[in-house]
C-alpha cells in the first residue's frame, strides 16, 4: 500500500525528485549513487503474498540489492561503496498486503494454517529475518514501516464492511497485533546490532486520524477512491487505458485507489512520520 511513500520521501529528503527503480530500463550509473528502488508492487514478508500478486519476493530483491553493490563497487571502489551501503537509509513497505490479500483475501490457504495470531508471528519474524539479511549486507539505518489501519481501506470497506461500508474493526486489530510484534521485532534487532539502528515508522495512527477526522486536513471523502467508482479499482483498474473517470480533485480525497492515499495524503503523511524518525537514524548508534 505504501510503496509511493519512497517517492515522496525522496522529494522530502532533497535527495531526486523520484526515486528510480532498479530495473528501470533508463537507469543511469550515477543513479546508483543517491539510492533506487527495489519495491515489487504487491510482495510481502510472506512469500504467498508475492506470488499470489505475481510480485519478486523480499528474498529476490536481496539478490538485486547484492547486484547493486557489484555494481557499486565498479563504479567508485570497495571503500566508497562500504561508505555509501552503511551511511544509507533503508525503507522497508511490506505487510499490507500480507493481511489483507493473503490472509482475509479469498484465497483462504493460509487461514487454514494460521489464525491471525500465529500468521502475525509468522510474518513479524520474516520482517527480523530480512532486517537481518539486509545487515548482513552493509545496511545499517533501516525504518520500517508498520501496517496501516487496513480495516478502513475502501477496498476492505467494500469486500466486508456491510452495506454501509464501515470499517472492519477485525482487520484493523489484526494490523495493530502485527504493528505490536513488529516493534518487538525491531527493539531485538536493535539490540543484537549495536552498530546499527532501526526504527518503526508508525503510518497506523496518522492515517487513522486523517480519515477519522479528515476535514482538519481540507480532505471531503475518506470512505473512496478518487478513480472509478471508488469501491473496488486498484492500480491497473484506474489506468487511463480503461478510460476509467477519475474525481475532479484530488486533494479532497484521502485515497487515490481503493488501496493507495492520493499524493496530496502521502505528502501530509511523510511530513509527519519522518519528521521524528529521521533524527534517530542518522545519529551514530
Amino acid at each position: 500500500m505504501l510503496d509511493c511513500f519512497l517517492y515522496i520521501e525522496a522529494q522530502y529528503l532533497s535527495i531526486k525528485e523520484f526515486l528510480p527503480a532498479y530495473l528501470d530500463e533508463n537507469l543511469q550509473p550515477t543513479d546508483l549513487l543517491t539510492g533506487v528502488s527495489f519495491a515489487s508492487g504487491g510482495c510481502g514478508y510472506d512469500k504467498l503474498s508475492s506470488v499470489l500478486a505475481v510480485a519478486r519476493t523480499l528474498p529476490h530483491q536481496l539478490e538485486q540489492f547484492r547486484e547493486y553493490k557489484s555494481k557499486l563497487t565498479s563504479l567508485v571502489g570497495d571503500n566508497e561503496t562500504s561508505h555509501i551501503v552503511s551511511r544509507s537509509l533503508y525503507m522497508i513497505v511490506a505487510g499490507s498486503n500480507d493481511i489483507a490479500n493473503t490472509f482475509f483475501g479469498p484465497i483462504t490457504i493460509r487461514q487454514s494454517q494460521y489464525d491471525i495470531d500465529s500468521y502475525t508471528d509468522f510474518i513479524s519474524k520474516s520482517a527480523k529475518d530480512f532486517m537481518t539479511d539486509l545487515y548482513a549486507l552493509g545496511a545499517r539505518r533501516i525504518a520500517i514501516f508498520s501496517a496501516p489501519p487496513l480495516g478502513c481501506l475502501p477496498s476492505q470497506r467494500t469486500k466486508s464492511g456491510g452495506t454501509e461500508r464501515r470499517c472492519i474493526e477485525s482487520y484493523n486489530q489484526a494490523s495493530l497485533l502485527f504493528n505490536s510484534k513488529l516493534s518487538s521485532a525491531v527493539s531485538s534487532f536493535n539490540n543484537k546490532n549495536s552498530d546499527a539502528k532501526a526504527v518503526v515508522i508508525d503510518i497506523y495512527h496518522p492515517l487513522l486520524e486523517l480519515i477519522q477526522n479528515p476535514e482538519k486536513d481540507g480532505f471531503e471523502v475518506v470512505d473512496k477512491g478518487c478513480c472509478g467508482t471508488g469501491e473496488v479499482e486498484v492500480t491497473f483498474l484506474c489506468s487511463k487505458l480503461a478510460h476509467v473517470k477519475t474525481c475532479s480533485d484530488t486533494t479532497k480525497y484521502v485515497f487515490w485507489d481503493t488501496f493507495h492515499p492520493t499524493e496530496a495524503a502521502y505528502k501530509l503523511l511523510v511530513s509527519r512520520v519522518l519528521l521524528p524518525v529521521i533524527p534517530k537514524l542518522f545519529l551514530d548508534p
